[in-house]
């Protein structure tokens, strides 16, 4: 089988989140031992070189478990796909995920953009118990919006803190996080924690995130496309920068030293709300597994 290894949301090379694309459909037992092989926080499967209802079959696996969606592998494995299998400069490339098909649109600059599920909004969390997980003071998370679990595919609580050095600062105490969520009973199955801030290390930029995925198999992802989507919705619900229309740069990674960025649009659209997250793609490596 032939694989591949990517920079995600990244605008270089050796920065941004890494991927890991395998072209071929072996077992599912065999995915998982593949996965736990490349040992980046997620691997895709090309199931097959020939399209099926328009959209090429993907598979998605972090170290631990299988994916229904996931944000950086999405854009990844689209790249493969018009780059390794259609050799050619389309402009859209559909990926068959177990969530469904998610379309991926190349932008005349670089930057790929994929369209989301319209989020969902689960439970609410108390801001004093999450400070205490994060090890913040509880006047350090931002009390004018609510802490939620919000998915588009794979679920994020969303954490607003008001300052770029208490994100920085943040920290999770594992054993006071999983207590939180066998008490609060997430409605859409959240587990992993996604904080931000709306000051960022470069002017450029709106946001500073980070995201916490110690129950996904590592403790901290550099860039994160669904949580990002999650957040693109959050923004979009309550209106975070005073409009339901987000059109933002989110720098990510930093602190794991894979500085990434991520674009988001986001949008009410017929009772619902569009969502898009974009990045860019660089190609690091191929072969072939023996």
């Amino acid at each position: 089988m032939q694989f591949y290894i990517l920079d995600v949301f990244a605008e270089e090379k050796l920065a941004g989140n890494q991927l890991a694309v395998i072209r071929g459909n072996p077992s599912t037992d065999l995915m998982h031992k593949w996965a736990q092989e490349m040992n980046y926080s997620e691997t895709t499967f090309i199931t097959s070189d020939e399209p099926i209802n328009g959209g090429y079959n993907t598979r998605i696996f972090t170290p631990e478990v299988e994916f229904e969606f996931a944000g950086h592998p999405t854009l990844g494995t689209a790249y493969i796909v018009r780059e390794e299998i259609i050799g050619e400069a389309v402009d859209e490339v559909i990926l068959n995920e177990k969530v469904g098909q998610i379309p991926v649109r190349f932008a005349d600059d670089g930057v790929l953009w994929m369209q989301q599920q319209p989020p969902k909004f689960g439970t609410s969390y108390d801001l004093r118990e999450m400070a205490k997980v994060l090890n913040l003071l509880p006047d350090e998370l931002d009390e004018e919006f609510p802490i939620q679990e919000v998915s588009t595919g794979n679920p994020f609580i969303m954490v607003p803190i008001k300052t770029l050095d208490s994100v920085q600062r943040a920290e999770v105490n594992l054993p006071l996080f999983k207590k939180l969520l066998s008490q609060s009973d997430p409605i859409l199955g959240a587990n992993a924690l996604f904080v931000f801030c709306p000051e960022a290390l470069s002017s450029d930029n709106h946001i500073h995130a980070r995201a916490f995925v110690h129950l996904h198999g590592i403790p901290e992802d550099p860039a994160t496309g669904s949580a990002n989507g999650c957040f693109a919705g959050w923004m979009s619900q309550y209106q975070y920068f005073g409009s339901s229309t987000v059109d933002v740069r989110v720098e990510q990674g930093y602190e794991i030293n894979r500085p990434s960025l991520l674009f988001l649009k986001a949008e009410p659209k017929n009772e619902a709300i569009s969502v898009q997250v974009g990045g860019r793609v660089q190609l690091v490596a191929r072969g072939d597994l023996l």
